[in-house]
């Protein structure tokens, strides 16, 4: 029986071959059509076979881009799909509109990530047991800092620091991203010697983001929040992180972040004080992007060669690669990176090409 059944799986095996062959030898075989297609013609050209590819697993035909392509090719690719979305997207008056995706809200829900424990008013149940709550320890402690979930500075001269979280829910941004961000502010050159950067840090919350520009080497941090607690907490975070000894170096105000962008004197800042990095790390769900890039654009808290960073969920979609400005200048995008679901994008204000290893990266604006 084992004999048999052996040899009945040869002959079968021998019939398949010769079909296969039979397949491939026929100019008008369908396989044939999906084999020349799919596994002879370059790489990202595609061909008139079937989408399924060969066999119809469909493996091949669901390759992306990237896998396709290389880098040379992803480049002359990206700038082709940027050139017709631009072109589509023009008004009337020869400026590129701003995409609908931007001119609503995102909806994007995000987990509290502990940064504020609330107490519960639950009553106790007999026999039952509470959550304990969650409390620094050591020095932090010590100093009364509400800092449950390790939010420090990871870099410069206050490295290690723990910093305080106001009574409210935050969602700040993780370390890995800040970590990322940072490095590649230092490749731009913001924090080499000589360079005295001045950091607007809007939506500051905590002012994780701005301390660390502060750490690192950054002359001035101003530092912009909607609510009191965030300012209040921003201002124990500068005492905690030794920067409070010279006034000049840090500007805590309390205002509308819009308002502080468009009117930057009203709200506290100097007259013709410009800066060199504007980060922008809003609450996802709570403003209009639309909005939010149309007053950094045109902000006269911005000059030639400013670095904006603007945080934003995947849901939204791709931020564009270039946004204008009302006096014909430009925002160029030079980085649009994503980690997990958090996108990072870079532009940099009318380039003049002083920054370092600052150039465009379109092909980074066309999808993630």
């Amino acid at each position: 029986r084992t004999t048999t059944s052996s040899l009945f799986l040869f002959v079968l095996c021998i019939c398949y071959q010769q079909e296969e062959v039979r397949a491939y030898s026929s100019p008008f075989s369908s396989r044939t059509s999906t084999f020349t297609s799919r596994r002879i013609c370059p790489l990202g050209e595609g061909g008139g076979g079937s989408q399924q590819g060969y066999g119809g697993s469909g493996r091949i035909a669901s390759l992306s881009m990237k896998q396709r392509l290389n880098s040379k090719q992803r480049k002359v690719r990206a700038k082709e799909i940027l050139k017709q979305q631009t072109e589509g997207a023009k008004g009337s008056d020869g400026v590129p509109e701003v995409p609908q995706n931007l001119r609503r809200k995102a909806v994007a829900k995000r987990p509290f990530l502990g940064h504020v424990v609330p107490e519960k008013k639950n009553k106790k149940v007999a026999g039952g047991s509470s959550s304990p709550k969650l409390r620094p320890q050591g020095k932090a402690r010590a100093a009364g800092i509400n800092n449950p979930s390790n939010l420090k500075i990871l870099g410069g001269t206050a490295r290690g620091r723990r910093l305080d979280s106001p009574e409210v829910y935050l969602r700040p941004m993780m370390g890995k991203v800040r970590e990322a961000v940072y490095s590649t502010f230092t490749s731009f050159g913001l924090y080499k010697e000589g360079v005295a950067t001045r950091h607007l840090d809007i939506f500051s919350g905590s002012g994780s983001v701005g301390l660390e520009s502060l750490s690192r080497g950054s002359a001035h941090c101003t530092f912009v929040d909607l609510a009191r607690d965030c300012c209040n907490a921003v201002e124990r975070n500068i005492e905690w992180c030794q920067f409070g000894d010279n006034p000049e170096m840090t500007r805590v105000i309390c205002a509308e972040a819009i308002e502080a962008l468009r009117d930057p004197v009203r709200v506290g800042i100097p007259e013709g004080f410009t800066y060199n990095l504007v980060t922008l790390c809003p609450p996802y769900e709570e403003i209009v992007y639309a909005d939010l890039l149309d007053a950094v654009a045109n902000s006269p808290a911005v000059t030639d060669d400013t670095v904006i960073l603007v945080e934003y969920p995947v849901e939204l979609g791709c931020l564009p690669h270039v946004i204008s400005r009302n006096d014909g200048g430009l925002l160029v995008g030079v980085r649009n990176r994503k980690y997990g679901r958090t996108v990072i994008a870079l532009y940099v204000v009318n380039p003049t090409g002083k920054l370092d290893s600052a150039e465009s990266r379109p092909e980074e604006f066309v999808s993630f």
